[in-house]
């Protein structure tokens, strides 16, 4: 399609711009940028003054849940989500059913994901059935499509079956998330362990059981090389440890959810099950670490972990329903209002966390994580002003345990382009 967006301010921190211009599509690339261009018979025209247009987003860590638990999601459902959500790329978790240790899987995810068509970077499981005992075939997972390898949600207790991980992980120019939590020590908690949960009466989860495991895998990058990410990361000793390795020069990437950015373990406090999550909501002090990492690029990048369940399972008595919230078509709204119209970052700190960085974590060619000519256009306009309330009806995904309902945000996305495609959410 052919497709003239005139007068956006382009936020573009990668290529240094920040200016009002015009950007002309042709053919699914980006053909021109300029000012005052003028449209020709066959282009459709979007008038953007007022607006922002951004890389596209990308998001490290998502659940789609397909194969497996269409219930809860499908793959053209979470992409629908993700682009409503001004997301034009997504790093799938593996925790499908069956799981994604053989190329088959990956196959139906990449064919899936054609039909929409959307971007997605599939990602491969440690060990096989995700059971932490025996190493899934990467090399052939590779040639499949995977970008990482990761057990989610199971962290890889066997410390040498992590070592032989890493060791042929690196091999293959793969990165190795991690899901950072010792389960011995978690021991069937549901929240942060603290003043919250001895108030409600919950077990509760200590934030040792992710800085223990953080340490452990850290000690492992540095002995074995190779690209260690760890996921959704919540707790301020964390974030020192993150430090320190980085110093030391040890390959570690990390990222945080939105929720565990601007959220605290009281607001599970009504007993709603929409707070429910793993990592769970920290206390203040760990918010405010966290802010500071992102900002100081410590941690890296911003990702969902999008988590969808259904109404019934989130129904459930608070120690019995399932961890976990959706996130993609919240996310941009969450930083926009917590941090831009917030604390004052500025909108290039966004796109830096949202785009620019995960692009480079995964290594993606131009395209993604910038706006260049003669590239796929891959771009996000928002208004940064408008306000909206969050309210489930709203909701691409199937699903609609998210954690922000009726909360007003201000920052919206209008329209994405993804693979040269256009797709607009507001008039």
């Amino acid at each position: 399609m052919d497709l003239l967006i005139r007068q956006a301010h382009v936020i573009d921190p990668k290529n240094n711009r920040d200016e009002v211009c015009d950007i002309r599509i042709k053919k699914g690339k980006i053909n021109q940028i300029g000012k005052s261009l003028d449209p020709t018979a066959e282009e459709e025209v979007i008038e953007a003054k007022g607006y922002h247009l951004f890389p596209g987003l990308i998001d490290l860590h998502a659940h789609f849940r397909e194969p497996g638990f269409e219930g809860k999601e499908t793959i053209r459902t979470g992409s629908e989500a993700a682009l409503k959500g001004g997301f034009v790329a997504v790093v799938t978790m593996p925790n499908t059913k069956p799981a994604a240790d053989n190329p088959g899987v990956i196959d139906i995810i990449m064919r899936k994901a054609q039909e929409v068509p959307f971007t997605i970077y599939p990602c491969g499981t440690i060990s096989k059935g995700r059971e932490g005992k025996e190493l899934s075939e990467m090399a052939d997972l590779k040639l499949a499509g995977i970008v990482a390898v990761s057990d989610d949600g199971d962290w890889v207790m066997d410390s040498l079956l992590m070592r032989r991980a890493m060791e042929y992980a690196s091999m293959f120019d793969l990165i190795v998330i991690s899901h950072p939590e010792d389960k011995l020590l978690t021991a069937g908690g549901v929240m942060n362990e603290g003043l919250s949960s001895t108030r409600l009466g919950l077990k509760g989860i200590p934030k040792a059981s992710e800085e223990i495991a953080v340490a452990r895998d850290i000690e492992l990058a540095r002995l074995c090389g190779g690209h260690l990410h760890l996921c959704h990361v919540s707790t301020a000793r964390s974030v020192e440890l993150i430090r320190r390795a980085k110093e030391e020069g040890i390959h570690v990437t990390a990222d945080v959810t939105p929720h565990n950015l601007t959220l605290t373990d009281e607001g599970a406090e009504g007993y709603n099950t929409n707070f429910k999550m793993y990592p769970p909501l920290r206390e203040k002090e760990d918010l405010e670490a966290l802010t500071k990492a992102l900002k100081d690029g410590v941690v890296d990048c911003v990702a969902t972990d999008h988590a969808p369940h259904t109404p019934e399972d989130k129904m459930r008595e608070f120690d019995q329903a399932p961890m976990g919230v959706i996130g993609l078509e919240t996310a941009l709204g969450v930083m926009l209002t917590e941090f831009y119209h917030g604390v004052k970052w500025p909108l290039q700190d966004i796109v830096r966390v949202m785009s620019q960085r995960p692009a480079e974590i995964l290594k993606l060619n131009s395209g993604f994580g910038s706006i260049d000519k003669g590239k796929e256009a891959n771009v996000t306009l928002v208004d940064v002003q408008r306000k909206w309330t969050v309210t489930p009806q709203e909701f691409r995904s199937k699903s609609r345990n998210s954690c922000f309902l009726k909360r007003e945000l201000q920052g919206k996305v209008l329209a994405t382009v993804c693979r040269g495609k256009l797709w607009k959410f507001e008039a």
